[in-house]
């Protein structure tokens, strides 16, 4: 009797063992570029031989490449990607996209999608590809999705404007440019890439409301339980192109978050801050650290066990800021978890 109260007690362990495996192993991450060009500003531009490094590391590493349509529907359906699943985007629909990356993601067989303001696209600006141009791009399997009509900051209100008036004309924004890529492309996925990868309350409340998935350009790993108006990118251009360090972002896990709250990304607020509640914990509290940009560690102030808040030591500047938390995940050795808060300080 003692012993089969054993072999069940061993079986019980193994079997919650594996769940937390399972669960820890919904890992996905999204990589955001530009430009492949090596003729245009460095900041949001990557030369042709280092995004053809970066594929062929996906392709030697057997990464799960998949379109974004498949990448996102199956996690806000509730079930996990594998681990190591990856989704390729582009902002702005340059015209370098179909001449220099196009040619290379279809040498790979990569699945990719392409972000873009139709209204530029209808006034003929010479640095984004035409319509006739995205639609042959869609032929050969890219997803052209929504990028604002004109690239404008969405959570911005104008002078004299009340809140319902900026709601209105945001709406506005998003349908007439979701109508006119479904018209001109034909297809309409319900994805909006926020411009400058800002946003605010309101404006994810507004995306919410039209049915929308709202993607933005702070680093992290998406899970089932990532928030579907605020889903995280890693930037690839740049001084974030090195291979080096990408491979440790390609690699991360969405940490699972049980409740993130705080007032407003956008905020006056020279020292903002925000709690994090986890469903569970494959990682040691102890090694949990965020880091703050420009600044350096945040200060952590831990509420329970499973309950924690982050704040800037020091007054941040106007503009762009973001924390950075990650933590060494205790069941898949050399991934990180990793999950990233933007801030815009008026």
């Amino acid at each position: 009797m003692i012993r089969c109260t054993q072999v069940m007690k061993k079986l019980h362990n193994l079997v919650l063992l594996i769940g937390l495996v399972s669960a820890s192993a919904q890992s996905a991450t999204i990589l955001q570029y530009h430009h492949v060009s090596e003729k245009l500003p460095p900041v949001t531009s990557v030369s042709a031989d280092t995004f053809k490094s970066h594929l062929e590391y996906l392709k030697s590493g057997n990464y799960n490449v998949i379109a974004l349509d498949k990448f996102i529907e199956q996690l806000r359906a509730g079930k996990p990607l594998p681990i190591n699943t990856v989704a390729i985007t582009f902002d702005d629909g340059y015209d370098n996209n179909i001449e220099a990356a196009a040619p290379l993601l279809e040498a790979y067989n990569f699945p990719y999608t392409i972000f873009v303001n139709p209204k530029l696209i209808d006034e003929g600006q010479n640095y984004v590809m035409t319509w006739a141009e995205l639609r042959a791009l869609s032929k050969r399997g890219a997803l052209i999705a929504n990028h604002s009509a004109k690239h404008d900051y969405l959570h911005l209100r104008q002078q004299g404007e009340s809140q319902a008036q900026w709601k209105e004309r945001v709406k506005t924004d998003l349908t007439w440019s979701q109508q006119r890529i479904a018209a001109e492309v034909g297809h309409n996925y319900p994805y909006i890439a926020y411009p400058y990868g800002e946003f605010d309350n309101s404006v994810q409340a507004l995306v919410k409301e039209l049915g929308l998935v709202g993607i933005g350009q702070h680093s992290g790993a998406v899970g089932v339980t990532t928030d579907f108006t605020r889903v995280p990118r890693f930037p690839a251009s740049g001084i974030y192109s090195n291979l080096k360090t990408l491979k440790v972002k390609i690699k991360s896990l969405p940490f699972a978050i049980d409740k993130l709250s705080y007032i407003n990304s956008v905020t006056t607020e020279r020292t903002p801050s925000f709690t994090l509640s986890f469903k569970e914990m494959d990682f040691y509290q102890s090694q949990f650290a965020c880091f703050v940009s420009g600044v350096g560690r945040a200060t952590l102030t831990w509420k329970n066990k499973t309950e924690v808040q982050v704040t800037s030591p020091k007054a941040l500047p106007n503009g762009r800021s973001r924390y950075n938390c990650t933590a060494p995940s205790k069941t898949h050795k050399g991934h990180f978890y990793w999950f990233s808060q933007p801030w815009v300080i008026q």
